[in-house]
C-alpha cells in the first residue's frame, strides 16, 4: 500500500507601488486534485522592487508547500520574468534577484516534482488581491482575500 502523493498548485504574485516602493506578495496554495485552498496569505515586504516581490512570493509559496508536505508542486505566476528564469529560459542578470533565484532552485529541488507556469494576470486574481490587501493594511494578512 502506497501513501497518497500530495500535489499542490501554488499561485504567487508580487507587486510594488512605485517600483521600487512599498511591496507585497500573495500566495494561494490549493490541492491540485480538488482545488480546495489549503493556505493563503499576503505578505507586506516593506521597500522592494516588483521583481523582488514576485520572487519573495514564490519562495514563501515553496516554503509553505514544503510545510504542508506536498511532494509535487506547480508554481503559477503572472510574472513572465520569474517563470522564464526559473525554467532556465532567461539568465538571471540582476544581482538582487540572483540569491532569490538560487534559493528558489534549492527549494524546488526538494520536491519530487516542481514546475513553473506563466498565466495571464486575470488567472491570478486571488494572489493579486492578497498582495493589495497586504499593501493596503501594511502588514501580513492571512485568510480570505476579500
Amino acid at each position: 500500500m502506497s501513501a497518497s502523493i500530495l500535489r499542490v498548485t501554488v499561485h504567487v504574485d508580487g507587486g510594488a507601488r512605485g517600483n521600487p516602493g512599498p511591496a507585497g506578495a500573495g500566495v494561494v496554495i490549493a490541492d491540485a486534485a480538488d482545488g480546495v485552498v489549503m493556505y493563503e496569505a499576503g505578505l507586506f515586504l516593506g521597500h522592494a522592487t516588483n521583481n523582488v516581490a514576485e520572487y519573495k512570493g514564490m519562495l514563501h509559496g515553496l516554503e509553505m508547500a514544503r510545510a504542508l508536505k506536498a511532494q509535487q508542486v506547480e508554481i503559477v505566476s503572472d510574472s513572465e520574468l520569474l517563470v522564464r528564469q526559473m525554467n532556465g529560459q532567461y539568465k538571471v542578470r540582476n544581482a538582487r534577484l540572483l540569491p532569490l533565484y538560487q534559493q528558489g532552485k534549492s527549494l524546488a529541488a526538494g520536491f519530487k516534482a516542481c514546475s513553473f507556469r506563466h498565466v495571464r494576470r486575470e488567472q491570478n486574481v486571488l494572489a493579486d488581491a492578497l498582495v493589495n490587501r497586504a499593501l493596503d493594511e501594511k502588514k501580513n494578512v492571512e485568510g480570505a482575500a476579500g
